[in-house]
Formats: C-alpha cells, structure tokens, sequence
C-alpha cells in the first residue's frame, strides 16, 4: 500500500512538473541562463593503450538544481548515467559514480530523493585504442529544482585520449 501511494505521488509530482513546463514555455536556453550541468573537465588524458585507465571527470550542477543520482530511490525517476557510444577507439569498462545525497522536497517531506547538488565527480575507467582519440561521451540526466523538473537532457562529454 505504501509503495502504491509513493508511486501515485511521484506520478502527481512528475505531471505537476511537465503542467508548470507547459504554462511557462519550458525552460529556454539563453546566455543569462546557465546549463543546469556542466562538464568541466579534464580536456586530455594519456592511457597505456589496451589496458584499463581511470579518468576523474568533473561536473558541476547550477546552483539551487539537482539531478537524481545513478541510483535513484524510485523506478519512475531518471538516473545519472555515463556513456561513451560503441564503436569507439575508446571504451567505456565501467564507471563509479559518487553517492547520493538525502534530498527531502517540501511537497513530500516523506520521501527522500537520493541526489547530486554541487560539484561531482565520475570515476570512469576507459580502455584506448594505440594513438590519439577524440571521445565524445555523454551525461544523461534529469534536472529539477524544489518545485519543478526540466526535461531529461544529455550534454557532451568531449575529451582527449592519447593512447600509448
């Protein structure tokens, strides 16, 4: 039963959320606007080539905004995901993402979100091709504030591999 109220909760949450984007136009990107989740680095990394190395890739999240981290507490709720497409000289082995942070929302003070806020890091380890490589890797991940979410996005995660 309480599962069942969760679940109608988070559908009420989440259509409040989608009927506030609608009367508002969404959200529209402009330079006075920040992205609500910026890569920020690093810009180059150099791997032995064919053996797994780790990489250290830093985010951070516009201020009052937080996105559900990679192991949300809901199924209905979009988790943080790092991806680096197949086909790659470059691949993704795995990755460690950070744990989440309590997040109690004053709509439903019951229910805690398992959140990133701030800056964070992913710890992905990557396995490189010999030579130099381009990876265009992607954050996939849902934004919100404490009383809306925006649409699920995924930005660029552009960054050098020299595999050597």
């Amino acid at each position: 039963m309480k599962k069942q109220v969760r679940v109608a909760a988070g559908i009420v949450i989440g259509l409040a959320c989608l009927l506030a984007q609608g009367q508002s136009g969404g959200m529209s990107r402009s330079s006075a606007q920040p992205a609500a989740v910026q890569y920020l680095y690093p810009e180059q990394v150099t791997l032995a080539a064919g053996k797994p190395g780790s990489v250290a890739l830093h985010f951070r999240i516009a201020q009052g905004m937080h996105i559900n981290s990679h192991t949300p507490r809901e199924d209905y709720l979009i988790p943080t995901t790092f991806s680096i497409p197949d086909g790659a000289d470059v691949r993704l082995k795995d990755a460690v993402y950070p744990a989440g942070t309590d997040l109690t929302l004053p709509i439903d003070p019951k229910t805690k979100l398992s959140v990133y806020t701030g800056e964070f890091i992913i710890q992905a380890r990557i396995v490189a091709a010999p030579g130099n490589h381009l990876v265009e890797a992607k954050l996939h991940f849902q934004a919100c504030d404490n009383s809306q979410c925006l649409p699920p996005r995924t930005i660029p995660v552009a960054f050098d591999v020299i595999g050597k």
